[in-house]
């Protein structure tokens, strides 16, 4: 095993791998800092923030503008590899604190994307067609260990099978929710509505959809059967792109899908698609798995092609290290999607064990409510509106999650504290999960100003879809 994992394999796909995340994740803050900060300004007021990281809060301005330009400069930096020992751990740095700052905004793909930022600081990724190798030619390397390469497509194989897990619930097989309804919506686009309006297509595509995340990784590593299995990725990408708004994620997904095939492939096609612009007999092309190689001639150093394989390894104690952390790595990631049976709750209800968890499009929910705050000095009692204050998204998140729930109400407590009140905080919720009757979310009889969240154990505060029903 530790053979394989230190075996010199080509570092082209991981050069690749650079440059996508250097670029989409450049991309997607530029994007959000556009739209969240200087359009919508949700940053200025209230946020929510993740247990554990309550220490997270935007910067004032102008600093927080200045983050998001640094940020997105240092994910360039990171696809040209400039530096790349020191701007790709920023970059992993600023993109987590970014992810940090509202969980109203948790999306999936941004959480895999932090991972992913932070594991290819551990790589080589920059030892070719960067920067880097143009200032310090010595260090290129045209191989690199294989662990460096294969463990994103590895990880991207945990994503797909276990979003394919998710999918084997009675709503999404036996009754194609929510996806009827989301597909419901786009029955007026041009040419495919008619086809989306069917039930039968919404039963076709959560069956498909299911099988494909659940085979796909297993297809993938097939050399005859992973082109089938591309193919199929791609349309389902497509589709999704199609119909929903998921940012980043279906380009992603195949920059990750495109690792499974031969690392060596950014090359050839580099090589061929020269060849086609210059002809076989033009001049000598340099490929992105090229380094830079002096030639001892008095020219000094200049860029030659490599005629031997350059490889390059990490310290053996580092590499001692490789192994347990890669089983760690694998076993927490394979944990948290099964979290949620070590609680006695539908998951897609109370939310508990659904983050993180690579549950994905998977259920439809809305909720609408208000906080009772009653006086404990006087006896008085306000009704507050929690979208008086709050953005919509974060009010449309906070209604059908109770952890944010919980939270505003100490949100509430807290600033009565601060005017020199002592107050009780009830919640007034009602939710409805994928087109079914909307019903009571939380206890309304329960001073959340009491409560403290808990990681573990059931919250009788949160009402359970059957039990709401006959309250």
């Amino acid at each position: 095993m530790t053979t394989k994992l230190h075996e010199p394999t080509p570092i082209s796909t991981l050069v690749f791998l650079r440059i996508a995340i250097g670029l989409l994740g450049a991309g997607d803050v530029l994007g959000n800092a556009i739209y969240f900060h200087w359009i919508k300004d949700v940053f200025s007021g209230f946020t929510f923030s993740y247990y554990g990281f309550e220490w997270v809060k935007p910067f004032p301005e102008p600093f927080l503008s200045v983050f998001f330009i640094v940020a997105f400069l240092l994910g360039l930096c990171v696809a040209v590899g400039w530096r790349f020992r020191l701007t790709a751990p920023l970059f992993a740095l600023c993109f987590s604190y970014f992810f940090l700052l509202e969980k109203a905004h948790y999306l999936n793909h941004a959480y895999l994307f932090v991972w992913l930022a932070w594991l290819i600081c551990l790589t080589p990724a920059w030892r070719a067609f960067s920067l880097d190798v143009r200032r310090l030619p010595e260090e290129a390397a045209s191989h690199v260990p294989a662990w460096s390469v294969y463990l994103f497509p590895a990880l991207m194989g945990v994503v797909y099978f276990w979003g394919g897990i998710a999918k084997m619930n009675h709503d999404w097989l036996f009754e194609a929710m929510p996806l009827h309804l989301w597909l419901q919506r786009r029955s007026e686009m041009p040419l495919l509505g008619w086809l989306w309006a069917q039930k039968t297509t919404a039963y076709v595509m959560a069956w498909g959809g299911m099988l494909l995340d659940f085979t796909v990784p297993f297809l993938l590593l097939h050399k005859r059967l992973r082109w089938v299995a591309l193919a199929l990725l791609v349309g389902f990408h497509a589709t999704n792109h199609l119909i929903f708004n998921i940012g980043i994620f279906p380009y992603l997904s195949m920059v990750l899908t495109s690792m499974f095939f031969d690392p060596d492939w950014p090359r050839k096609l580099y090589v061929w698609a020269r060849t086609q612009v210059r002809g076989k007999d033009g001049k000598a092309m340099r490929s992105p798995a090229e380094g830079y190689v002096p030639d001892g001639s008095d020219e000094g150093h200049r860029m030659v092609r490599h005629c031997t394989v350059r490889s390059w390894r990490p310290s053996p104690a580092r590499e001692k290290l490789l192994l347990p952390f890669f089983v760690l790595l694998f076993a927490f990631h394979c944990y948290l999607p099964l979290r949620n049976h070590l609680f006695d709750s539908d998951v897609n209800w109370s939310e508990e064990g659904h983050r993180y968890s690579w549950r994905m499009m998977l259920r439809s929910k809305q909720g609408t409510g208000s906080y009772r705050v009653v006086d404990r000095a006087t006896g008085e009692s306000e009704t507050v509106r929690p979208l008086d204050e709050l953005h919509p998204r974060q009010y449309r998140k906070m209604a059908t999650h109770p952890d944010m729930i919980l939270q505003y109400a100490h949100h509430l407590r807290d600033e009565a504290a601060r005017a020199g009140r002592t107050v009780d905080v009830y919640a007034n919720f009602r939710c409805r999960l994928n087109g079914r009757d909307r019903v009571r979310f939380i206890d309304p009889e329960v001073n959340l100003s009491e409560v403290d969240w808990t990681w573990w154990g059931r919250k009788a505060w949160v009402l359970d879809e059957q039990r709401a029903e006959k309250k």
